[in-house]
């Protein structure tokens, strides 16, 4: 998507504003006085207040989605693919929050095609995350017995609700986060570290 810097700098404010105020909350004239810029000038930038809301969700989400596909198609172990995505998603909420909080709580007043359009990005993210899952079961390293769409879920409710605590201030970086989630969730879907470690060894020796 090309854009001008003042149209960056729209997309950036307004994401600070809507996850600030919510969407509903904020009109084109606080996103206006806060550019300190006139009604007119700021329309001829951008179309309405959707079209900014689209371009901020549809920006997130293919960075979800950027982050995630090459692991998934990776040939790496299934734990450490698991791993990667988890670090992964948690870099992409940490390194823009306001942006990540539109993503998780605005994106219902879309409409028509964008809001089918954005729901499919979901789900295409939620397909890769849960193969990555699958692997894992198949290759007996995470419990075979679990509901992989249920763990999926699970995982995805951890690393989403980031965005509500996450300081850049605080005293973890978003990695040392992600190693946490990681450890927790591995022990909560039975991981068995130690084979994948090994079976790992075995196959590049």
């Amino acid at each position: 998507m090309s854009s001008t810097p003042r149209k960056e700098q729209i997309i950036e404010t307004a994401a600070r504003l809507f996850s600030q105020r919510g969407y509903h909350a904020t009109s084109m004239r606080d996103l206006a006085r806060e550019l300190d810029l006139k009604g007119a000038s700021l329309y001829s930038h951008i179309s309405g207040k959707e079209e900014i809301l689209w371009l901020i969700l549809e920006r997130a989400a293919r960075q979800f989605l950027d982050a995630i596909e090459p692991i998934a198609a990776s040939d790496m172990p299934p734990l450490e693919k698991l791993r990667a995505a988890i670090r992964s998603h948690v870099r992409v909420v940490t390194g823009d929050l306001a942006a990540a909080t539109v993503y998780f709580h605005e994106w219902k007043a879309l409409q028509g095609e964008r809001r089918a359009q954005f729901l499919e990005w979901r789900r295409r993210y939620e397909h890769l995350l849960q193969g990555i899952v699958e692997e894992g079961m198949a290759a007996g390293v995470l419990d075979p017995h679990a509901d992989p769409k249920f763990a999926t879920l699970l995982i995805l409710s951890v690393v989403n609700w980031l965005y509500q605590w996450y300081r850049p201030e605080g005293p973890l970086s978003p990695d040392e986060i992600a190693e946490r989630f990681t450890a927790l969730i591995l022990d909560g879907l039975g991981a068995r570290v130690g084979e994948e470690t090994a079976d790992a060894a075995y196959q590049t020796a």
